[in-house]
């Protein structure tokens, strides 16, 4: 293909890439993360419970400090992280071996789950965590991996120190940047070590993930302890269903079709055969095995979530690209974009149009309304977690002024809950738009960044009132959490959740 085609074939992809993902930004519910990361940008703070700040702050960002609050402006920074990444991971292709490389880095990333939709659609902490991987590793191959120690190499490496600063303010495993690193430089490279722009690069990126250290001092360390309880290892009971849901999780989240053709690409890695120049090859190993050897190890004792590997598959995907790259020159000579990029593009294709579909009209029916549980219905519903969130808010404005007008209420009631989430999804979806308060009851370890949100609105004051809203498809009795802290505890309303004219969900 000539650069000409390829400009053009990269530049549809974007695009096209781009109006698929707003479509969905747009007109999906938040899911229980995401909405909870809204809090974030209400309350900014320098780290947070669960995580680092920086997904709050490019949910500021984007939505003009949460000016434009709806769902499309609060994941619009995974849009533009999600078109950027394509560009970045082309350019990165482009550079260690030729553009055709980086064009087919560019459909496999667009393929993947993790790219596409986790990233590119939903606003987690793993969407900038993502872009600034992708750009220290640009950084890194004119720098570190150049061919010439020079001014312009080490200025470069200043500039890795500052993206995987950013990094790191955005999900904690992107210390594994710095691990690739350290790596490659005390196995191939050692000359690094008596340049002082690598230390300057190492300040740098200390100084910038210093108010989260700052942060974590003042509350006794209490995200590190969180996260690292996360995978502490109790037992050494080896625990293979643990294992094997982490293995298919990886297989899922990054496309079946990618992570077949990233294993091939590491056997013939492995066989020593020259699909890339030896010292790429060496630092795309060692930016991505120890983060995925790490997770997989912990998940043969504990459960582990397949999405903290993910930004190493993605940068494994440049192996990957680069074998295609050697095959497109031999045995592919007539095939601009070979069958198993299109097989991954239509896998991709297929997952989406499914899960939308299910998610907005549910054609898969779980249940039947006439014979549930009212507490249960939708209970194993998955898809039911970004929906019908925006109705129970609808119908709950009636009931709220319906209670206030008849005096069953006092006025200035509030809205309580057990856990982060649904805490969140009552606050955006339920309380917000009504102008009332949630505030969450419990042990930190169940209500994460509510327990600073309750003291920022004010606590809990004797005498008022609260709506506790609990979903059947994550019931939980009030007696059993509230018991102790009201006087009298009664069913207000039940709202029927709907979804393409069947009867779903109870809240």
């Amino acid at each position: 293909m000539s650069d000409k085609k390829i400009h053009r074939a990269l530049t549809f992809l974007i695009g096209i890439s781009f109006i698929v993902r707003a479509f969905l930004a747009g007109t999906l519910e938040l899911g229980n993360d995401e909405v909870y990361y809204w809090t974030y940008a209400l309350y900014p703070d320098f780290s947070h419970f669960d995580h680092p700040p920086m997904v709050g702050y490019i949910i500021q960002l984007f939505s003009l400090n949460l000016l434009f609050d709806h769902e499309f402006f609060l994941r619009l920074g995974s849009l533009v992280f999600g078109a950027s990444n394509t560009w970045i991971i082309y350019l990165i292709g482009k550079q260690i071996k030729d553009p055709i490389t980086g064009l087919y880095a560019a459909f496999l990333y667009t393929s993947s789950v993790y790219g596409f939709i986790i990233t590119g659609v939903f606003i987690l902490p793993d969407t900038p965590q993502l872009f600034f991987w992708l750009l220290s590793f640009l950084f890194i191959l004119k720098s570190l991996l150049s061919d010439e120690l020079n001014f312009s190499a080490q200025k470069n490496l200043i500039g890795v120190g500052i993206f995987i600063g950013l990094a790191m303010i955005s999900k904690y495993t992107s210390v594994f940047i710095w691990v690739g690193i350290v790596g490659y430089i005390l196995l191939y490279d050692r000359k690094w070590l008596k340049v002082k722009a690598l230390y300057f690069a190492l300040l740098l990126s200390s100084i910038i993930f210093s108010p989260v250290i700052w942060w974590n001092i003042q509350h006794d360390f209490i995200s590190f302890s969180f996260q690292s309880e996360r995978v502490a290892i109790d037992a050494l009971t080896v625990r293979f269903d643990y294992f094997l849901m982490e293995i298919l999780g990886e297989i899922l989240y990054n496309n079946p079709i990618n992570y077949i053709l990233v294993v091939i690409a590491v056997i013939a890695v492995i066989k020593k055969r020259e699909i890339l120049t030896v010292k790429y090859i060496r630092f795309i190993l060692l930016l991505s095995l120890p983060l995925i050897s790490t997770f997989i190890i912990f998940s043969l004792f504990r459960r582990t979530l397949p999405h903290w590997t993910a930004p190493a598959y993605t940068t494994l995907i440049l192996l990957a690209s680069a074998r295609l790259s050697n095959l497109s020159q031999t045995k592919m000579k007539n095939q601009a974009i070979p069958a198993s990029i299109k097989g991954a593009l239509y896998l991709l294709a297929g997952i989406i149009l499914i899960g939308f579909l299910q998610i907005k009209f549910g054609i898969i029916q779980f249940y039947d309304p006439e014979k549930a549980d009212p507490t249960e219905l939708g209970e194993k519903d998955v898809s039911l977690d970004i929906y019908g969130w925006r109705q129970i808010g609808d119908e709950f404005s009636n009931i709220l002024k319906r209670d206030l007008a008849t005096n069953r209420i006092k006025p200035d009631p509030f809205i309580t809950t057990y856990r982060w989430f649904p805490a969140a999804n009552l606050d955006y979806y339920v309380a917000y738009p009504n102008n009332i308060q949630v505030l969450a009851v419990g042990p930190i370890q169940d209500i994460h960044k509510y327990h600073w949100i309750n003291q920022l609105r004010g606590g809990f004051r004797l005498g008022r009132d609260a709506y506790y809203i609990t979903t059947s498809q994550d019931f939980l009795d009030p007696k059993h959490a509230f018991d102790r802290y009201f006087e009298n505890i009664e069913p207000a309303d039940t709202i029927r959740i709907k979804r393409g004219g069947r009867h779903v969900m109870n809240a």
